[in-house]
């Protein structure tokens, strides 16, 4: 296999549900032993075996590169959520779906359609959940990596398997998810809660620490250059740290509470923040997937190529300006003017802006920033009672990503208006980088998202959850307690 510094050249094995693969597999001893007159052995080059990897440093590689890879696939909740939360518009001129299924749902339900277009997030990473299992077991079965590779390996797929696990928790919230993966796909492993779920994803992301801790000095295999500056074990380390306090804020706001509060702080010092960066440079040191022309994958959020592509109105309208009337520094880079488009059939309103900060297709796109981790640390500052500290590091980013004048806010101001300060910040900072409608619903605050269409057949409404597939129901159907599917 190849790797380079900028793409992920290897595909992975194809990710399929977990039925479908033990039906695939029934199916197929059925055919070989029809044929057993003639039985053939074609090795598929698209679906790899990991059967051979314990012993061979490549496939140990191509095993990696796949994680790597489906995580980048992945990413694809960014536009789900950026929906959801009002960034952004795919005004697909035949294909109305592409808004009704997020903003309306089923007509006049105020629900999403499980059936619909709006339930991505869950196959995806429950696909390389799969992986990451058959990784972990493949590394430890490997008779030629010492005790440190192994550790090092471990440590980085248990940080993928938090990575997974977020993504579902964050956009399914109180419905919870499943965080067990059988031996056996055919075998349905349980429903846990919320609160439980952020408690393995944590627990997950401090067991992965302790094994980059103890994982030596290189990983023996190499990660893509999405992972520069972070593709040792020691490096790594902090960029694992840095997901720590992400997760760990997310579950203060969901039920952690002054714990995980605490939690987040400590996780985050072990990060790679910096907390007195000042340009954009040290504002971007951070993890990125990295996209590029084919055999590579494009940036599927590219100026260049989505045309369908546009942006709320309302990031405009609530842009924040600087003391000559001009608009926040991060909006003029990251907003520009389109043709005018609306949704078909009535279903959205015009829009004539879009998004100018992916201007490539070889344009890569956050994983987690610099930047972001300062806006966090506003926000664990804020909850652990220091406000000065807060305010301190939203003016970090008002003057120096936003060209803004320091906020107003002191010290005396009631929490709520320096909640709804870093909110704004985060919103113009890390905007559409998957962040604005979990932000919003973390602090109690959908209610505020704009309603496009406030009556009528196509009236908006803002989901609070993306709900379970109707194939992730189906195949519940009869069961009770924990395997029953949540909101089926």
């Amino acid at each position: 296999m190849t790797t380079t510094s900028n793409s992920i050249s290897v595909s992975r094995m194809t990710s399929i549900p977990s039925r479908a693969v033990a039906v695939l597999a029934l199916a197929s001893l059925s055919l070989a032993t029809a044929c057993s007159e003639s039985t053939l052995d074609i090795a598929n080059p698209n679906t790899p075996s990991i059967a051979g990897a314990g012993g061979d440093p490549q496939a140990l590689q191509l095993l990696a590169t796949g994680l790597l890879r489906q995580n980048r696939n992945n990413r694809g909740t960014i536009l789900d959520v950026a929906r959801f939360g009002r960034e952004a518009y795919s005004y697909t001129p035949s294909e109305g779906r592409n808004t009704s299924a997020y903003l309306i749902g089923i007509s006049g339900q105020n629900k999403i359609d499980p059936s619909g277009f709006a339930v991505g997030g869950w196959a995806g990473p429950y696909g390389n959940l799969r992986d990451v299992y058959n990784f972990k077991n493949t590394v430890n079965a490997q008779a030629t990596l010492t005790d440190a590779q192994k550790k090092a390996s471990l440590g980085f797929a248990r940080t993928i398997e938090a990575i997974e696990l977020l993504t579902v928790v964050s956009t399914r919230d109180s419905l919870g998810g499943i965080v067990q993966i059988n031996a056996d796909p055919r075998e349905l492993a349980p429903f846990v809660s919320r609160d439980s779920m952020y408690k393995y994803i944590l627990n997950t992301l401090d067991q992965a620490n302790t094994e980059l801790g103890e994982g030596g000095t290189a990983f023996p295999f190499t990660l893509h250059g999405g992972y520069a500056g972070f593709n040792t074990p020691a490096t790594f380390r902090t960029f694992n740290r840095a997901l720590a306090a992400r997760a760990a804020a997310y579950y203060a706001t969901s039920g952690g509470g002054a714990t995980a509060w605490q939690r987040a702080r400590t996780a985050l010092d072990a990060s790679f923040i910096n907390i007195n960066a000042t340009t954009a440079a040290q504002y971007n040191v951070g993890v990125f997937y990295p996209y590029g022309a084919a055999p590579d994958v494009i940036n599927p959020y590219s100026q260049t190529n989505n045309t369908d592509l546009y942006a709320h109105m309302s990031i405009q309208t609530d842009a924040p300006r600087k003391a000559d009337g001009t608009l926040d520094n991060r909006y003029l880079a990251k907003i520009g003017t389109r043709p005018e488009r609306n949704a078909p059939q009535g279903l959205g309103i015009p829009s004539s802006l879009g998004f100018n900060l992916y201007p490539t297709i070889s344009t890569s796109i956050s994983l987690i920033r610099n930047e972001e981790l300062i806006l966090l640390r506003a926000e664990i500052l804020l909850a652990t009672g220091d406000k000065a500290g807060a305010i301190a590091m939203i003016n970090n980013i008002r003057v120096n990503s936003g060209g803004l004048a320091p906020t107003t806010l002191t010290a005396a101001s009631p929490d709520a208006d320096i909640i709804t300060e870093i909110l704004v910040q985060k919103r113009y900072s890390l905007l559409m980088e998957g962040h604005r409608w979990i932000d919003m619903r973390r602090y109690g605050r959908l209610n505020e998202l704009p309603r496009d269409i406030t009556s009528g057949v196509n009236a908006h409404f803002v989901a609070r959850v993306q709900p379970l597939p109707q194939a992730e129901c189906l195949q519940r159907v009869g069961q009770t307690g924990a395997l029953a599917g949540p909101g089926c």
